[in-house]
């Protein structure tokens, strides 16, 4: 993870659901949240709420600040990409 590019969070999730053998619907139910939104979450398609970083740290995966400024990392790099594309395509 690059600070330029940084990955996004649910790519990490999904390595250590693997490491750890749970379907989604395992980690689903580790988390107390939906299996929808854990499997949005583990393919990208939607990012850490604060009530999954919450879970996630209640779960022992680090603290809920690391898995909210990990998402922000993310979102504030992925604007920068939409915003450079702008540019370029409006020059």
């Amino acid at each position: 993870m690059t600070a330029k590019n940084p990955t996004h969070p649910g790519d990490s999730l999904r390595e250590f659901a693997c490491e750890m053998g749970w379907s989604v619907d395992e980690f689903a139910d580790k988390l107390g949240v939906d299996s929808k939104t854990v499997a949005q979450l583990v393919d990208g398609q939607c990012g850490i709420s604060p009530i999954v970083a919450l879970a996630l740290e209640r779960i022992g995966w680090s603290d809920a600040e690391f898995w909210m400024r990990r998402q922000a990392k993310y979102d504030l790099a992925q604007a920068r990409k939409q915003m450079e594309a702008e540019a370029v395509a409006g020059n």
